[in-house]
């Protein structure tokens, strides 16, 4: 058992003393651009998060368009509303959403 610790602090030692023998600071550069790296991808990261729950709000809104757009579809058939009677501006109002189609 004494031996094993004997050699682990030998190894030690060892991994001390070669660090020691980067004298010319690469280590350090070396860190700081792991570390800049890995700050740029965080950013990219939470950039993409940002970007995933806009699509998911604009999705939801694209469905929820489609919903209104199918009732006030299916309430202008109900309605029975006599289409010909309206003038095109009418109409295209309706279809733009900037008019009600039943009273």
């Amino acid at each position: 058992m004494t031996m094993k610790i004997g050699i682990g602090l030998l190894l030690a030692a060892s991994v001390v003393s070669l660090s020691a023998c980067n004298s010319k600071g690469t280590d350090k550069l070396a860190d700081r651009v792991e570390n800049a790296a890995d700050n740029r991808a965080d950013t990219m990261e939470s950039q993409a998060d940002a970007l995933r729950n806009e699509a998911k709000m604009l999705d939801k809104r694209a469905e929820n368009t489609r919903d209104y757009a199918e009732d006030r579809a299916d309430a202008i058939k109900a309605a029975d509303v006599n289409a010909s009677a309206m003038s095109q501006e009418q109409r295209d109002a309706i279809v733009a959403n900037q008019a009600a189609a039943v009273r």
